[in-house]
């Protein structure tokens, strides 16, 4: 049929300049894989109908964007527009320059990670952070896994195993990704014993727990939400107390946990990893890749004798961390030396700490531009007022004053009342992904944690 001899065959396409071309950037494999399959698409279009000339003028840019997508990452970069500073969807915290550049050094070169320099035997990889964390939460030891669940679990376990952990009703917490406090510590061997109600409890209730099958009293702060009202609760240093007397430990869950005073930069703050400390919990655990701004990991502090237990566990080398998260999380401590430049230098406080005002002029700046981008696409731009969050479980009813961009089917256009869905949709399938949220019958943008204007305008450029 004379539509189909208007095709190329596959070894006339790759030796057009086009097919070189793309050779060169994708290799020969995968630029095979592609024209074959375009081909046969395209006779199988010719056999219903289609214009096989038309098609045959269309397959040089076709098998290109076919070879691009299959060439893209699948874990990409995307613009965090969508009012959540720690989104865990989206990565949570963005590390430092200096983490950046440590963990670039720890992927291009051999690195001490457990060589003892000094005496030329092994070494232990959590000393190159112990040191760091002593001085930042004043513990007497540390210890260091993958994330917060981690910590929780393997302290349970050595802690508790074979026998009871005693909690408070009220602080058996789910967080996201189906982490259920009460399945963590059926996983580390714990018994649970529950204390209190969901909404009081006091220190005769653990008092009256405490029993020679006691291993562990628990404390979990309840960062992802709130009960207010009739409550009451047991106060960490009442509770260290308590645990002290019965002989013991008391193992205290910060959850997101912050080395800094939140307050400083204008937050309602949270409790801090040393004031947990001080206050006399004989373990704390808490996350590195949310308020602190690190990568993602859990750190365990506390009392020395425990720590070296801890070690000890068999579990330990299942959940420990590479040499490339210890070097960015090395370098994101030491930030921490310096509290007078840390919210300049660690993004995830820059964000939070960044001035409302300083949101609005960026949003009146862009507004003009944004609308010309979306007007050819029956959208408009204009600035506004929005609220933002910290996220990942932190402050979870305190949002923060911020502005944005509201993006609306542009006036006459009659888009419908899925608009927005739609243009949100569209958004997401740019190659650098841009994320939002609905509201109000608009697509917001959060421009909190946008850096640099043309960031969004080289995206919106693609649509």
């Amino acid at each position: 049929m004379k539509g189909f001899r208007v095709l190329p065959s596959v070894d006339q396409f790759l030796v057009a300049d086009t097919g070189k071309a793309l050779v060169e950037r994708h290799g020969r494999t995968a630029v095979l894989a592609a024209v074959r399959a375009r081909l046969e698409a395209m006779r199988a279009a010719i056999r219903a109908g289609e214009d096989g000339g038309a098609l045959a003028a269309r397959l040089p840019d076709l098998v290109a964007g076919d070879l691009d997508a299959a060439a893209r990452f699948a874990l990409r970069p995307v613009l965090n527009l969508s009012g959540t500073v720690l989104h865990t969807n989206l990565g949570r915290a963005i590390l430092a320059e200096a983490a950046i550049r440590a963990a670039t050094e720890a992927m291009a070169n051999p690195l001490a990670l457990e060589f003892d320099l000094d005496g030329g035997g092994r070494g232990q990889r959590d000393d190159h952070l112990r040191g760091l964390l002593r001085e930042l939460t004043g513990a007497e030891d540390a210890t260091i896994v993958n994330n917060n669940a981690a910590a929780v679990l393997i302290a349970l376990n050595t802690l508790a195993q074979g026998r009871e952990a005693i909690v408070s009703r009220g602080e058996l917490i789910e967080i996201g990704g189906a982490f259920r406090m009460p399945d963590i510590m059926a996983r580390a061997g714990a018994r649970l014993v529950e204390v209190g109600t969901t909404n009081r409890t006091h220190p005769r209730d653990y008092e009256g727990a405490l029993g020679p099958d006691t291993g562990v009293i628990l404390k979990v702060h309840t960062s992802n939400y709130r009960i207010e009202g009739f409550t009451a609760e047991v106060p960490a240093p009442r509770l260290a107390q308590i645990a002290a007397k019965a002989g013991v430990p008391l193992l205290n869950d910060l959850g997101s946990g912050s080395l800094a005073d939140l307050a400083t930069w204008g937050l309602r703050r949270e409790p801090t990893v040393a004031e947990a400390v001080a206050e006399g919990a004989d373990l704390v655990t808490f996350s590195g890749d949310k308020l602190l701004g690190g990568p993602q990991a859990g750190f365990i502090v506390g009392r020395r004798d425990l720590i070296a237990a801890i070690d000890r566990n068999p579990l330990k080398r299942a959940v420990r961390l590479d040499k490339i998260r210890i070097a960015a999380l090395e370098a994101t401590l030491r930030l921490y030396r310096d509290p007078d430049r840390l919210a300049e230098r660690l993004p995830t406080l820059r964000h939070l700490a960044r001035p409302q005002a300083e949101i609005a002029a960026q949003a009146a700046r862009l507004a003009p531009l944004v609308d010309a981008a979306l007007a050819p696409h029956g959208f408009a731009a204009a600035p506004c007022d929005c609220a933002s969050q910290i996220g990942s479980g932190g402050l979870p009813v305190d949002t923060i004053p911020s502005a944005g961009l509201r993006l609306t089917a542009a006036a006459g256009r009659g888009a419908g009342g899925d608009a927005p869905d739609r243009l949100a949709a569209r958004l997401r399938a740019l190659p650098r992904p841009v994320i939002g949220h609905i509201g109000g019958g608009a697509l917001i943008l959060d421009l909190r944690c946008l850096d640099r204007d043309a960031d969004l305008l080289d995206a919106l450029a693609a649509l």
